[in-house]
């Protein structure tokens, strides 16, 4: 990723109230206002704060020194109006007129060379002053959020002083907020500009272990600092406490064909964790199918998200219900499913006859549970799939929970297996959710965009469902994935939002943005991430990029921090930025109507990405080591969309060199970057009477566009893998061949490994791959949860990984980190 320079938070956006407010320029001598008592000696004044008693030299005469005020000497109380304040107090302070007061906590008092009186303020900030904004009121009126923000003020800006309770232990606010003593404030978090963390404040003051363990009692000290523990129900033990191999359990929504679960749980693997994708869930069908079919340990629902949220509450209350919870629980396969015995598969034939006859149905068993319509017939409701006695599968049914009042014991053996097995994930049972959540209504393509109300336009409203599905299970880690048009479409409101929502329920979050092609594939592709922790864990970090790939695109002002980088300042070792041919230069040709779902590679390798790209599954890290396969390496899914007659025809005639598009067909010229009809060229038709060049190529954003049948050419990075493999409005046409890029060439720009096969028609393959997060990028960030959840890292943004995609996939004959 091309370097960025150091954050500067007096510039920053995000630099809020108060820090970058008018400050007050200080006043005459007021008799009201006063510093007490002898100065703090000056050894120790010098010890604490040495930048205050040296003059900058020449050399240092920078911006940064020539702004520090110089002390004379320093002080431990200071009076205001008559109130003694002491040194590290927590205050009020003069804000413009018609704003309420600043808060701050007093970390310095001194007068200066000048003879003025000075504090430094280290500021709280509210919810609303945070990068949440607009959805302050998401959070408790009565939290705050320490900064690292510092700065000298006049001594008499002080207003008043404010009792703020510092809340250490991570304590959980719903079910624990009478523990909160009485105050004006309370500060649980730290809130800093880089990355926009939100992270566990921390007790500086603890000297020792026994200190640090006596913090999180549930007693409150009589300092009014909150001792409080984080035990919410159905809540997993730390994993750190845990010296074996017990797996991590990951749920992903809006998975579509898998690829961010794929990435994350091989990252986690490299870290030395076993991170399994226990459920799945998504609207798609073909998506469905692909990720069932390369991960058959996982339970699969095709599904709407708010189905699974009415379906897991439902089903926790089942286990409620039948007093389940608490009791054993299985962790082997999820897959629940029985075997239908296929010696009754003639018992319809028989029996039929006989139960039609009488009407009398008797359940045998409940084979599936949902939450939805899957009659159709407009009743929504908790569903069984019932098998009735002497009837074979053809006969089953979708029943209603109201009419099995019947059949409570078999009802109460189907959720009794269920929640053994952990058919679904009830409160605590899910450690990790990850997922995508459609925001549709920021395209910039949606006409009908509400900027006024995001969230009130029902394209936008996944986000909601997500984080509700987050509160209800409560996991340990939330990961989100987005396009970076959350933070452009209304001010950012719909990213603002996700990150109250987390804060809200008591998440440590922060926000980055990270390119695909900085992580080892030639596509661009930038996208958000929001990781969330919940207070006892780690925060995890962001992965700093292995290849140099240049930034590209508009991002707004107010998040450019936030881009996952090396500081311009920091020498780095980064990769040459992968293109094209590195990625694709092996694969076989292909014609426009190709119809192999499998082939031969037929040439070797000629890249070391294509090396590894080829890797069978168990040759991966993360799968346990097997006999070596004698079978052969197959090729998936190297197959284009077959682009119809005009379309082909129209292909073949765009130049095989780089930049070519329809502009070079003849009939066109181009002025000022800008497309026209040559007059002295009579207009080409083809075969069908339709003309060469389309309208809706000329006028495609106002005959300024390239796109339009562009070809991509080898030394070339993508800009993003897109879901419509048409060629009518973007450049997907393959270098050297006359047709678009196959199902497969995607897939290697996405990262997906060669063995990962994909489902349905050609055109649904494309929206699977072209919605994915890219491979590389998902296994990143699950190295960076694989090292926050065992505590291997600190408490710094970022991290560098110690390898790059894709050899870091091949399994070593010693990897035994999933047996």
């Amino acid at each position: 990723m091309a370097k960025r320079g150091t954050p500067n938070a007096s510039n920053s956006a995000e630099s809020l109230l108060p820090s970058s407010r008018k400050k007050a320029k200080p006043s005459a001598p007021d008799i009201g206002c006063c510093f007490v008592g002898k100065p703090i000696q000056v050894t120790e004044a010098r010890r604490k704060w040495p930048h205050r008693y040296h003059a900058p030299s020449s050399k240092q005469n920078n911006e940064e020194n020539s702004e520090v005020v110089l002390a004379k000497c320093h002080y431990r109380q200071a009076k205001v109006d008559g109130v003694v304040y002491d040194l590290y107090d927590d205050a009020y302070v003069k804000a413009e007129d018609g704003k309420p007061n600043y808060i701050s906590k007093i970390v310095e008092m001194f007068e200066t060379v000048d003879n003025e009186q000075y504090f430094v303020a280290q500021w709280f900030y509210r919810a609303e002053d945070t990068v949440i904004k607009m959805h302050g009121g998401l959070v408790d009126k009565k939290r705050v959020f320490i900064s690292d923000v510092k700065d000298e003020n006049p001594l008499d800006c002080i207003v008043s002083k404010v009792k703020i309770a510092k809340v250490y232990s991570n304590v959980d606010f719903t079910r624990n907020k009478r523990k909160i003593p009485s105050c004006d404030f309370y500060c649980d978090m730290k809130y800093t500009l880089p990355y926009l963390t939100f992270s566990n404040l921390v007790d500086e003051t603890a000297k020792t272990e026994s200190d640090a363990s006596s913090t999180i009692s549930n007693e409150t000290s009589s300092s009014g600092v909150v001792n409080g523990s984080n035990n919410p129900a159905n809540r997993k033990t730390n994993k750190n406490d845990s010296s074996d191999l017990s797996e991590w359990t990951l749920l992903d929504l809006y998975s579509g064909c898998g690829a961010m679960s794929t990435g994350l749980c091989l990252g986690a693997s490299l870290a030395g964790i076993k991170l399994v994708t226990r459920w799945a869930v998504d609207i798609n069908p073909h998506a469905c199918k692909s990720l069932k079919l390369n991960h058959p340990e996982t339970q699969v629902r095709n599904e709407p998200a708010e189905n699974f949220l009415s379906l897991i509450k439902a089903w926790a209350k089942l286990c409620e219900e039948f007093s389940l919870i608490g009791s054993e629980r299985s962790d082997s396969d999820p897959d629940t499913d029985e075997e239908v015995d296929n010696d009754n598969s003639d018992l319809k034939n028989e029996n039929s006859g006989d139960q039609s006859d009488s009407e009398d149905f008797e359940v045998e068993k409940l084979l599936a549970v949902c939450y939805g319509d899957p009659n159709d017939i407009k009743k929504p409701g908790l569903y069984f799939e019932v098998r009735w006695l002497g009837y074979d599968s053809s006969y089953d049914t979708w029943e209603p929970i109201e009419g099995l009042s019947d059949c409570k014991e078999i009802l109460k053996e189907f959720v009794t297996k269920g929640y053994k097995k952990k058919l679904l994930p009830l409160p605590g049972d899910a450690n990790f959710i990850c997922g995508g959540p459609p925001c549709q209504g920021v395209s910039g393509f949606n006409r009908f965009r509400n900027a006024e109300a995001p969230l009130e336009d029902e394209k936008n409203r996944q986000l909601i469902v997500y984080m509700n599905i987050i509160d209800f299970l409560k996991p340990n880690y939330v990961l989100m994935e987005n396009v970076v048009d959350i933070l452009k479409f209304s001010g950012g409101y719909l990213g603002r939002y996700a990150m109250g929502r987390l804060v809200e329920m008591n998440y440590q979050t922060r926000m980055g943005m990270m390119a695909a092609g900085s992580y080892g594939v030639p596509q661009f592709r930038m996208r958000v991430f929001l990781w969330g922790a919940w207070p006892t864990e780690k925060l995890p970090p962001y992965p700093l990029p292995t290849h140099e790939v240049v930034s590209r695109g508009f991002v707004p002002t107010e998040f450019e921090e936030i881009t996952v980088a090396y500081d311009s300042k920091e020498t780095c070792q980064l990769a040459d930025a992968l293109l094209l041919e590195d990625a694709i230069s092996d694969l076989p040709s292909v014609s426009n109507d190709e119809s192999r779902d499998e082939m031969n590679y037929g040439t070797a390798a000629r890249t070391e990405f294509q090396k590894y790209i080829r890797l069978k599954k168990n040759e991966m890290v993360g799968h346990v080591a097997t006999a070596k396969s004698t079978t052969c390496r197959m090729l998936y899914d190297h197959r284009p969309l077959q682009l119809n007659k005009d379309d082909y025809d129209r292909v073949c005639q765009i130049p095989k060199k780089k930049g070519a598009n329809f502009r070079d067909l003849p009939g066109v010229l181009v002025k000022n970057n800008k497309v026209e009809w040559d007059p002295s060229v009579e207009r080409v038709m083809l075969e069908s009477n339709k003309p060469l060049v389309p309208d809706y190529a000329m006028k495609f954003v106002r005959g300024t566009s390239s796109k339009p049948f562009g070809r991509l050419w080898w030394d070339e990075i993508v800009s993003t893998v897109v879901t419509r493999a048409e060629p009518h409005n973007q450049v997907i046409l393959h270098p050297t061949q006359d047709r678009v890029l196959t199902v497969r060439e995607n897939a290697r720009l996405q990262g997906f490994p060669d063995c990962y096969k994909l489902c349905g028609p050609i055109k649904e393959r494309y929206v699977q791959v072209g919605n994915a997060v890219a491979v590389p990028v998902a296994l990143a960030m699950g190295y960076a949860f694989g090292l926050a959840c065992q505590g291997l890292c600190d408490d710094n943004p970022l991290t560098t990984l110690p390898f790059k995609y894709p050899s870091c996939l091949v399994q070593t004959d010693n990897d035994d980190r999933s047996s």
